[in-house]
C-alpha cells in the first residue's frame, strides 16, 4: 500500500502543536500526526502528517502560511514489507555481555552471551541505535565492576530492552514505564517473548508519576533513554526517586548535549561516574550523592 508523508518545521512548540491539530481537519485526513522537537539545539519543532492517499497540498500550503511554518515537503512512500526489509538489514548486536537478536537469528546466539530477543517489527530500541547499545554497555561495565542492583526501573522504556537486560541478570521484578500506551504494550509483549512476563511490570506514566513507581522508590538503578529536554526536566524527580549511592544510566543524547544534561544532574545531587560516546550519541553513568 502506497502512503504519503508531509513534513514541515516551526520555531516554537505552541505553534507546532496548533499546526498538528489543524492538519487533522484536512480532507483527506491523515491517519497519523506527529509533533517532535528537533534535537539539534536549534529549538525548532517538526510536524509530520501520514496519509493513505495524496494529501491536499493547497490545504497544507495554507496551513503552513497561517501557522508561520516552512512549506510542507510531501513524499510518496512505495509499498514495502518493512518487517522483511528490517530482517534483511538488521543484524544481531553485541553490547557488552548482551546479545540482541530476532528469532530469525536465534541460531547465532553465543554461549557466553545474555540473550535478548527483539523482533524486527520492534526495530526501534533493539540495540542498533547508539543510545540503546550505549546504555547496555554502561550497564555491562557496572556489572563487571561487581555492582548488584535490587530495585531497577526503566523510565521511558520504549521496547523495554534495558528492563529486559536487568531482568535477565537479577532475580527481582524490574519496573518499566512509558508515557505512550503502545510502548507499554510492546514492553509486555517483549517480556513475554523472553519468558520474563512475571519479572517485568510495565506501567503507563509520565516520568515517575505513577503510584507503583512511588511505592517502589527509592531505586538503586534507573535507566532513562529518552531525550535531552525530558532528561533535564526529570533531574529533580530522579533525585527524589534514587537511592543514596544509586546509579543512573542516561542516554538519548547527542554528544554536544551531554554537558547540559550532566550539569542539570550535578545540580540535583548526582556525580558523574562515566561518559561514553557511541557514534554521534552519548551515554552517561551518574551516582546519587544526595
Amino acid at each position: 500500500m502506497t502512503t504519503f508523508t508531509a513534513f514541515t518545521t516551526l520555531p516554537a512548540k505552541s505553534a507546532a502543536e496548533a499546526l498538528g491539530e489543524a492538519i487533522e481537519a484536512l480532507d483527506p485526513a491523515p491517519y497519523g500526526v506527529g509533533v517532535f522537537e528537533i534535537e539539534d539545539g536549534s529549538g525548532r519543532w517538526e510536524v509530520g502528517g501520514y496519509f493513505l492517499e495524496a494529501p491536499n497540498e493547497i490545504g497544507l500550503a495554507l496551513l503552513a502560511a497561517s501557522h508561520g511554518a516552512r512549506e510542507f515537503v510531501v513524499s510518496e512512500l512505495p509499498e514495502t514489507d518493512w518487517v522483511a526489509q528490517v530482517r534483511r538489514e538488521l543484524h544481531p548486536v553485541r553490547a557488552g555481555r548482551f546479545y540482541l537478536y530476532g528469532s530469525h537469528d536465534a541460531d547465532t546466539v553465543p554461549n557466553d552471551a545474555v540473550p535478548l530477543l527483539i523482533e524486527a517489527a520492534m526495530a526501534f530500541g533493539t540495540g542498533h541505535h547508539g543510545t540503546t547499545s550505549g546504555c547496555l554497555i554502561a550497564f555491562d561495565r557496572l556489572l563487571t565492576e561487581g555492582h548488584v542492583f535490587k530495585n531497577v526501573v526503566d523510565i521511558g522504556c520504549g521496547t523495554a530492552v534495558l528492563a529486559l537486560a536487568a531482568a535477565r541478570v537479577f532475580p527481582q521484578t524490574v519496573l518499566a514505564s512509558d508515557i505512550d500506551e503502545i510502548a507499554v504494550d510492546v514492553a509486555r509483549v517483549n517480556a513475554q517473548a523472553n519468558d520474563l512476563a512475571d519479572r517485568i511490570e510495565a506501567v503507563q506514566a509520565a516520568g515517575f508519576d505513577h503510584p507503583t513507581l512511588a511505592a517502589r522508590a527509592p531505586f538503586d538503578l534507573i535507566f532513562a533513554n529518552i531525550l535531552k529536554g525530558p532528561l533535564i526536566e526529570l533531574a529533580p524527580d530522579m533525585a527524589r526517586h534514587a537511592a543514596q549511592g544509586g546509579y543512573l544510566i542516561l542516554s538519548g543524547l547527542l554528544l554536544e548535549q551531554a554537558e547540559d544534561v550532566t550539569a542539570a544532574y550535578l545540580a540535583a545531587g548526582f556525580e558523574r561516574v562515566y561518559a561514553s560516546e557511541h557514534g554521534e550519541w552519548a551515554a552517561l553513568t551518574l551516582r546519587y550523592m544526595g
